[in-house]
Parts: C-alpha cells; structure tokens; sequence
C-alpha cells in the first residue's frame, strides 16, 4: 500500500547524489522465494549511493540517538579525551621485554601521543614518539590506537583493556610480535570496524577519508533511492507491507537476515569471491556469493575468538531446531510484498539484540524473554524446560544467559571476558574433551565452497595466522582437485611456492607468461621476487613494475621494483620510486635505508649518512640498515665505528652471520 506524503509538518530530507525514477512498488503476483526476495531491494543497484548517518539522522533522530550510544556507533572516532575510555593516572608504562620497548602512553592538551623508548641502565638510547589520530574501539572491552600519514594508516602497539582497566600490547604484539607503529589497516579490517571508507584503489592501507563509527547503512544499505522517493512523497505502510528503498534487516528471510550480521560478526580468514571487494555486499543479499570466512575446527568446541558471534550461535541447538521448524512449516516469508504472518519465526541475532540499544542499557530481562519465547512453549516445539534447582535459579535471578551463555576470555584478545554466544546446556569438566584435535579448515558461511577456495582459505589462513606447513600442504590438495584453470588458479600455486620459498616452481610456471598478462598486482609481485631470486634480473624488472602499474600505492611494492632497478643499472628511476615513496610516508625505512645506499654508492656522502640516520631514528634493530651503516663507516675509513657496530649487531642476533664475516674480515 502506497501514501502519498503530507506535506504539512514534513521534515526537510537533503536530496544525495541524483534523482533516479524506479517503478518502486509494483511487483508481479508471483509468490517471491528466500532467494527471489534478495534481489528486490532497489538500493542493491549499483546506482543507489551511500549518504551518510547525518542524512538517516533528520528523519530517524530518535533512533539515531540511541544508536550512537552503542558499540557500533562507537566504534571509530578522532582521538579525543571525550572518545577515549582508557585511564591516564598512575603508572601507564608498559615493556616489551622481547623487543626491549617501553611504551607510554600521554596527553599534551588536547593532542594524545605514545612514546616508544629504550633503556640503557637510567639513560635514555633511544626514543620515537608518534601522534595517536584515530581510536578504534567502542571502550565496552578496548581502546586500540592509529596513527594517519598522508592517509596510510597504521596500528600502534598499545591498546587499553577497559575491563581490567590497563594499558598493554595489541593483540597479537606479545611474545616477540610487536610491530610497533608498522601493522598497515587494511580494507578488511576498516570495512568492519567502521562505516565504508574512501579507500584508495592501488594501495593496502591508504584512505582519501574515513568516517567516524559504523552508521546506518551498513546494515540498511546505501539510502540515496529512499531518500529520493520519500522526496517525492512515497511512503510504505511498514506495518503490513516492505520498502523496498532500504532493507529492514528484521524482514529479511532468516538465512539473509543472520548474512547482515555475520557480514563482521563472523570473524575469520576470508576469501573473496572472483572479482568481488569487501564493498560489494549489502544487506540483503547472500554473503557466500561475496566471501567465505574460514575458520579451523577442533573437536573441542570450548574456545572461541571475540567476534565469532554468529558461528557460535549458528552452532547452538537453539538456532538449529528453530530453523529445522522453520523449514518445515514454511519456506517462503513474503508473497507479494505483504508480511506473511502466518511465518514460523527462527532464532537469530535480533531476536535478542536491538541493534539501535546499547547492551550497556539493555535489561538483562530482554535476554531471558527471548529465551522464554520460545522454551515456555517447550511441549509444543519439543524443547526442554529447565532443570536446575530453583534455589539455583532464585540465585541467579532466573537468569538464563548466565548458565547457558556464560562469559569467558577469548582466545585472540587478552584481558577481556566476552559472551559465549554457544547457547548450550552446562557441561561438567568431566565431560569436556581432554584433547583438541585439529579437523580442518571450515568456510561456515558457504558450505559448499569449491576447492580453489577452500585452498585460498589454507594458504591465507597460514600467511596471516599459522605457519604450520601442513596448512600449506592442504592447499596444495585442494589445488589439485580444483578444475579451474584461469590467472587466478596460477596466482595460487605462485601464493603457494612463494610462501614455501620455491622460487624455481614459480619461474617454471612464469616462463610464458608475459607481464601485461598478469592483472593482480600480488601475484606479479611475487613472480617478480621469485625471478630476482633466481638471479634472473631482467625478468624480475619487469614483473615488479607490473606489479606497481597495478598497486601504484603499495609502498612495499615500489620499493622492491626500485631495489631491482639499481641492479639493472636505472639509478636514476630508483631514486625517483625512492622519492615518492618518502613523500607519500616519510618513515618507510627500508625506503631510507635504499635510497641511503643508493646516495652512497653515487658518491653523496653526506645525504647517505642524513637518510641512514633518518631510518635508524624510526628503527634502530633493523639488521640490513645497521649494515648498511657499517658500510658507510668503512666508506668514510671509521673502522672503530664500524666494528662497534658490528658487534652490537651479533651481541642483539649471534646468528647474523654476515656480520660475523665483516667483523672477521675487520
């Protein structure tokens, strides 16, 4: 049913990007399937625009109000006193007893820094301290920290943990791990813990702007469409019919609905689909079509990551019984655009949560409602009634979250307690499995993920978390059971040597490629660096700078074109790709460290010495620049200095064994 809007007491909407006229509300008298219905939303076309939560805010300001008070409308943000919930009072320091760091964490007015700091006894060696631009987080479990340059983004190493109220190492920093300020924020991470970004094509962390906090339309989709009919005075009776300018998560078709969530609360490797970015899915459509999230399996199921919300969920007896009945009674949710009331409802994240309110301000009787929804019918659904004692229950104040979804620590983020989203019946220690048992990688949003997925899955799952060659060697099988024969299915077996170190693998399978024919800038990097490997200069020139023309903006990549460039005799190319990396990122250390090189061998001392110091200002361990700056000292006959160094090299890493043959040569 279709209103026209009233034009007395209308609020004012801004009008985003251009007008398109659609036949909105007119559909055929065809029953529409699960998979039919996805596809109805006029804001899945490519034409629809993002506007921005300011837009949604005019209309929906009571909603927008409690939704910025939530962890998603806090998740992203300036750094600012307001934005920060970590403590500054008191003893803040935090070492890495790995890497020999100190870190402290300060205000200077209304400016946040961290400064990173060694000691020799009581003396300060050395000191590096950075602007904290941006702090991601909502605070309800951390505060982590970035720092912008000219748009590259990157994590700083350290974040606050605001349920134990103390300041240590990121996640994954410890145990010799810190990266200090060089972890790059990519798409993937910046898709999910905030709004769309302006990403920067050709780059891995470089963004033209980023919002403040995940917004409206990353659950609703892109509002331009809605925006525009509303404009023109075309209103849904939402109570009996759908809109379909924007997705109403509640109203999807369950399986689409759990997608809209497990889109970021599906933590894991992923695997894009062919062609597809993480900007590509919007609520509403099929997340299998986009990217599977592997995860491993064990035949424990007691552990669990922090944002593993819905595969825990998915996993619980509760979701699988009530979506069996929903199958059962009714397969098809909408029929001509009207509800169908007669729906069998299944159990999924918003059958608990509001999306717009913040669990800080949610009653712990929303929760145990839920649960009553469906278990004080226990004998018509076949579902248990609960057992437990009612002394037990009357403790506890009948709460059924807290036996049944109790909170424990994650396995991939320290110091914080978290939901066990596992509905499930509590077992004794007795019971558990004593031993976890690897069973294999798992797409668990695509359950029919071909093999040349599922070996991307093995093979990114090692490269970014696990380096235990047997993920590689599952890969390897799964490559070969794949019947795809395409640039993508060699791009894999070239991921797969290179990660192996099997250079001559990867020239054998280049031999008759030419590099115009490779269109991802990855795989011609790495054939390129298999070729230099293989002492095969010319070969490794070109593919690396193929590899740029296609990441023009992946800095590492530049870098390592300029490296083979001066061994091709182009000096004075190297020296420009040397510059404009230092332009777009003035601490790229091995840039400094290169171009310092370069200068030397050119015969300019004194900017060689200025860049070699630059670099060892950002970071003073970082072997090939300390020997770099042997070289220099013997340049400029100072072979005291040379040889000190020299042996503060071997004392920090006796396996350098380049440095034991110059200091023997010494």
């Amino acid at each position: 049913m279709v209103k026209k809007w009233s034009k007395t007491g209308a609020v004012a909407v801004l009008l985003v990007g251009f007008v398109i006229t659609f036949s909105v509300f007119c559909h055929s008298d065809s029953s529409n399937t699960t998979a039919t219905n996805s596809l109805l939303y006029l804001n899945h076309h490519d034409t629809a625009k993002y506007v921005g939560i300011n837009t949604c805010k005019q209309c929906h300001s009571a909603i927008y109000e409690s939704f910025i008070q939530t962890g998603m409308g806090q998740s992203f943000a300036k750094a600012t006193r307001t934005k920060s919930a970590a403590r500054f009072t008191g003893h803040n320091v935090v070492y890495d007893k790995f890497r020999n760091f100190y870190y402290q964490p300060y205000w200077v007015d209304s400016t946040f820094y961290i400064k990173e700091y060694r000691l020799a006894g009581k003396d300060t060696v050395f000191a590096r301290t950075e602007k904290v631009n941006y702090i991601i987080g909502s605070g309800q479990h951390t505060n982590s920290h970035m720092m912008e340059i000219n748009g590259y983004f990157y994590q700083m190493p350290l974040t606050f943990y605001t349920q134990k109220q103390r300041w240590d190492l990121p996640p994954g920093y410890d145990k010799g791990g810190n990266l200090r300020f060089g972890r790059t924020i990519e798409l993937e991470c910046m898709s999910c813990h905030n709004a769309y970004p302006n990403f920067v094509e050709g780059s891995l962390n470089k963004f033209a702007s980023v919002p403040q906090g995940i917004d409206c339309e990353r659950c609703h989709g892109p509002g331009s469409i809605h925006v525009q009919q509303k404009q023109l005075g075309n209103i849904v009776d939402t109570a009996t019919h759908i809109d379909y300018t924007i997705v109403n998560p509640k109203k999807l078709p369950y399986q689409l609905q759990v997608d809209v969530c497990q889109r970021c609360h599906l933590q894991g490797n992923t695997v894009l689909a062919p062609g597809k970015s993480f900007f590509d899915f919007k609520p509403g459509m099929q997340l299998s079509k986009y990217m599977s999230v592997f995860l491993p399996q064990y035949t424990t199921s007691d552990e669990f990551i922090m944002a593993s919300h819905a595969e825990r969920l998915k996993s619980s007896q509760c979701f699988v019984q009530s979506t069996k009945k929903r199958i059962q009674v009714n397969n098809v949710k909408y029929v001509n655009s009207k509800l169908d009331n007669t729906d069998v409802s299944s159990l999924t994240c918003i059958s608990c949560h509001n999306p717009h309110k913040s669990v800080k301000f949610t009653d712990d009787a929303q929760f145990n409602t839920a649960c009553k929804n469906c278990h004080s019918e226990a004998k018509k659904y076949n579902l248990p009634l609960c057992s437990e004692k009612l002394n037990t229950r009357k403790a506890l104040n009948d709460n059924c979250q807290q036996c049944h979804m109790p909170k424990s620590g994650s396995i991939d983020i320290p110091h914080v307690r978290i939901t066990d989203h596992r509905i499930q019946i509590p077992l004794s220690g007795k019971k558990k499995e004593a031993i976890k048992q690897f069973l294999g990688l798992k797409a668990l949003n695509n359950p029919i993920a071909d093999a040349e997925t599922i070996a991307e899955g093995y093979i990114s799952y090692f490269e970014k978390y696990d380096k235990k060659p047997f993920y590689l060697d599952s890969a390897e099988i799964y490559l070969i059971k794949s019947t795809l024969r395409s640039l993508r299915h060699t791009g894999n077996w070239v991921r797969l040597h290179f990660l192996r170190e099997d250079y001559p693998k990867i020239v054998k399978l280049a031999t008759d490629l030419s590099p115009q024919s490779i269109t991802d800038s990855w795989t011609a990097y790495r054939i390129g660096r298999a070729f230099e490997a293989e002492n095969t200069i010319d070969k490794a020139y070109l593919f690396l700078k193929q590899a740029v023309v296609l990441a023009k903006y992946n800095l590492d990549f530049n870098d390592n074109y300029a490296i083979v460039a001066i061994k091709m005799g182009y000096t004075t190319e190297a020296k420009s790709v040397f510059e404009f990396i230092l332009a777009q990122n003035p601490t790229h250390v091995n840039a400094l460290n290169n171009l310092g090189y370069l200068n030397l061998t050119l015969g300019q001392v004194t900017v060689a010495e200025k860049l070699y110091n630059a670099a060892l200002a950002i970071d003073p361990d970082y072997e090939p620049l300390l020997l770099n700056k042997v070289g220099f000292y013997l340049y400029v006959n100072q072979p005291q200095k040379a040889k000190k160094l020299l042996q503060d090299i071997i004392r920090k890493n006796p396996k350098n064994i380049q440095a034991k043959q110059v200091l023997g040569n010494l």
